[in-house]
C-alpha cells in the first residue's frame, strides 16, 4: 500500500509539474520576442538562423535535426527557449526540478497525468474553478492534515470508495474516445 502512496504522490507531483510547465509555455508563446517568426507565421516554423544567439545555444542539440523537426515543434522551442532567457534563476531552478520530475514518471504515470489534463480542459471554468479552489486548499493543509486524509481513504470500505468516485466521476465531462 506504502507504494500506491508513493505513486499518488509522485503522481500529485507531476500534476501540479504539468499545470506549471503548461502555464509557463503559454507564457513563453505570449511572451516571445517582437521579431520572433513563429509569432508571425505559426505554420511557417523557425529558421536556425531566426534564432537569437541564446537560443541557439539552448537548443543547441537540436541544431542539426532542426531543419527535420515539424514547425509547430519548432516554434514551440523557440518560444520556450525565448521564455527560458527572461526567466529568473529561481524560476528556472524551479522549472527544471519540474521537468526532472516528469521525467521520473513512469509512462503509464504520464499518461494517467495526460488524461487528468484533458478531463480538466474539457470541464466548465466552474467546474474548473473548483478543482483549482479544492486544490489549492489540499495544498494548504499541513502534513499531518494530508496523512490524516490518506488514513481516512484508507478506512473506507471498497463500497464506500467506489461510491466516492462514482460522485465524482458524475461531476466529470465525458472522456474523450482514445487516439488511435
Amino acid at each position: 500500500m506504502n507504494g500506491d502512496l508513493g505513486s499518488g504522490r509522485r503522481i500529485a507531483s507531476a500534476l501540479r509539474a504539468l499545470g506549471a510547465s503548461l502555464l509557463l509555455a503559454g507564457l513563453a508563446v505570449f511572451n516571445a520576442p517582437p521579431g520572433f517568426a513563429a509569432e508571425t507565421n505559426p505554420g511557417a516554423g523557425v529558421a536556425w538562423e531566426q534564432l537569437t544567439p541564446d537560443q541557439q545555444k539552448l537548443l543547441s542539440r537540436f541544431e542539426a535535426s532542426w531543419g527535420e523537426l515539424p514547425a509547430e515543434r519548432q516554434a514551440r522551442l523557440a518560444a520556450g527557449s525565448a521564455r527560458w532567457s527572461t526567466m529568473a534563476p529561481e524560476d528556472r531552478a524551479r522549472a527544471q526540478q519540474r521537468f526532472r520530475r516528469w521525467q521520473d514518471l513512469t509512462p503509464q504515470q504520464r499518461g494517467f497525468v495526460r488524461d487528468q489534463f484533458r478531463q480538466y480542459q474539457q470541464m466548465t471554468p466552474e467546474q474548473q474553478a473548483r478543482v483549482r479552489k479544492n486544490f489549492q486548499r489540499f495544498r494548504e493543509l499541513t502534513p499531518e492534515q494530508r496523512q490524516k486524509m490518506q488514513q481516512r481513504w484508507r478506512e473506507l470500505t471498497p463500497e464506500q470508495r467506489q461510491k466516492l468516485l462514482e460522485r465524482r466521476r458524475q461531476m466529470r465531462p465525458p472522456r474523450p474516445p482514445p487516439r488511435p
